[in-house]
């Protein structure tokens, strides 16, 4: 079983080394990269005053986080959905950034980076040149993003673990339900599979079957192949 958890963030800015904070967690689980109807979101008392601009983006001001939990509060919270489970993050350095900087604030030990999966990374590989925003991919692949009206955390990490399917190749990969078989399938690899042989059957017609048979093939049949 691979277990993943698709993840995005929202915050006061851009650098956390300046002093912008997390303010929003939404996170959805991935079973052999399926939904299970399982999510994470929580918003986040940031401490500090959201700048106008990041507000244009996510909508999200000081007055409406104040009320919510600091990080550390939920931290724990998080650390136990998250688990052992593969994180996938589109541009994940970003949001990745600023979790594990939230971690070494209150002591924790940062999230493996080994553990990591960038969308990003992915659609520009297979899509070289092009514009590779969740918007964008959205477009490319039909996933409905009309409901996107300001950037939200949890509603971005629905889009995405849509977006991740296809860039995946679509719902073919959960067809494998063992992952070491699907591991083999995207790696070209042979597997083998029993056949279980039975035995031949031998059918008897009798003389009216083979007369009628016949007659179709005289009467209904022109011109055909085997009579030339």
């Amino acid at each position: 079983m691979t277990r993943e958890i698709v993840f995005d963030t929202e915050t006061t800015g851009f650098d956390y080394a300046k002093g912008d904070r997390l303010i929003e967690i939404g996170a959805v689980e991935l079973i052999n990269h399926m939904p299970t109807g399982v999510v994470f979101h929580q918003y986040i008392n940031p401490e500090r005053e959201v700048p106008e601009d990041a507000v244009k983006v996510h909508g999200l001001t000081y007055d409406f986080l104040k009320d919510f939990p600091t990080f550390d509060k939920i931290a724990d919270k998080w650390l136990d959905f998250v688990g052992d489970a593969e994180l996938v993050a589109h541009n994940a350095s970003f949001d990745m950034n600023f979790v594990n900087y939230e971690l070494k604030q209150i002591g924790y030990r940062e999230l493996n980076w080994d553990k990591v999966i960038d969308t990003l990374e992915i659609a520009r590989n297979l899509f070289p040149g092009a514009r590779c925003s969740l918007d964008a991919l959205c477009k490319r692949y039909g996933v409905d993003n009309s409901s996107r009206t300001y950037h939200g955390a949890l509603l971005d990490a629905q889009l995405l673990a849509e977006v991740y399917l296809e860039l995946l190749g679509g719902k073919e990969p959960s067809l494998l339900l063992d992952s070491k078989k699907q591991k083999q399938a995207e790696n070209n690899v042979e597997i083998n599979i029993k056949r279980q042989n039975r035995e031949f059957r031998n059918f008897v017609l009798s003389d009216e079957d083979i007369q009628k048979h016949n007659e179709f093939l005289n009467n209904k049949i022109k011109n055909a192949i085997w009579g030339a």
